[in-house]
């Protein structure tokens, strides 16, 4: 009943949004500039001691973390692919967005405290080392779609036969008690699955959380920095957790509805889907690794996108 409920909603709430989408983008955008300049101002008030300082510094990171994943980013299509394709729990999938959303802060406080704290890399080394990491988070975003590609051929059910052999020639009639064909819920990949979604929202760190990082260092705020950055993952991650529930709300209730070719044919189906999916995100990688902003001298890589 919840689900079909969630399912009309977000069909209705879709239909809604489609018009004024842009608009609505825009202006989450140009608030994110707006409180760019706040995280700064509330970054020297804790600095000057000033207790409401550290407060709305807090505050006002989770919400532009919060508006940050409204646009479009790496971590939304990632999620949404995978959750399109794959038939996980509701807790299951609100936990992994959630991990893929801190690993995203905790990458961006690592790459500050190692290459601009500890090592004290130029900003044009900075910039350098931003580039490549885009580039391997497309890397690794196209690897998922391979590697659902592959799952959805059965290559790593092969694989594994190739390692542990058997003598038995299978059949649907063998009568040895084995399943010898997948179901629609087997393509899932359970915690490798889990691992790459991780790992492809979390690599890539967000430019806003290294400004407020490079920044917070300069005036020897660094840990003040670290808990805005941590306040913006969470911002993130529950916005993306939004999307999430809803998403994994419909394809439930499209389940739920059972149209008699998805019965019939659930397997094949899924593994469309698997294929599908993973077609999508090589092509979004491909698009990603293409676009990311060049190496600057002057350390813009403040401006890229997340």
């Amino acid at each position: 009943m919840l689900s079909g409920f969630s399912g009309v909603v977000g069909v209705v709430l879709l239909s809604l949004f489609a018009r004024h989408w842009g608009e609505f983008v825009q202006y989450c955008l140009t608030l994110q500039i707006s409180l760019h300049r706040y995280l700064v101002q509330y970054l020297l008030l804790q600095r000057d001691h000033h207790i409401k300082g550290g407060l709305m510094l807090i505050a006002g990171s989770f919400a532009y973390g919060f508006l940050h994943s409204v646009g479009s980013g790496h971590g939304k299509f990632v999620i949404t692919t995978w959750l399109a394709t794959h038939r996980e729990k509701l807790t299951a999938s609100r936990m992994i967005t959630l991990a893929g959303s801190l690993m995203q802060g905790i990458v961006a406080v690592l790459f500050v405290l190692l290459l601009a704290v500890s090592l004290n890399l130029s900003m044009g080394d900075l910039s350098l080392s931003r580039y490549w990491m885009e580039k391997a988070s497309a890397l690794l975003i196209a690897g998922f779609g391979l590697a659902l590609i592959a799952r959805a051929a059965g290559i790593d059910r092969l694989l594994r036969r190739a390692i542990r052999p058997s003598h038995h020639q299978h059949d649907a009639t063998c009568g040895c008690g084995h399943k010898h064909q997948p179901s629609a819920d087997e393509l899932t990949g359970g915690w490798r699955n889990a691992a790459w979604v991780i790992a492809g929202i979390g690599i890539r760190p967000c430019s806003g959380a290294l400004m407020i990082l490079l920044f917070a260092n300069a005036v020897g705020m660094f840990s003040w920095g670290v808990a805005a950055v941590m306040a913006m993952s969470l911002g993130t991650a529950a916005s993306i957790m939004i999307l999430a529930t809803w998403v994994h709300h419909f394809r439930e209730w499209m389940l739920a509805a059972k149209p008699p070719l998805v019965v019939r044919y659930a397997g094949t189906l899924g593994r469309v889907a698997l294929v599908a999916g993973g077609m999508a995100l090589i092509l979004f990688a491909v698009v990603l690794f293409s676009t990311v902003i060049p190496v600057s001298s002057n350390g813009d890589f403040i401006t890229a996108g997340c």
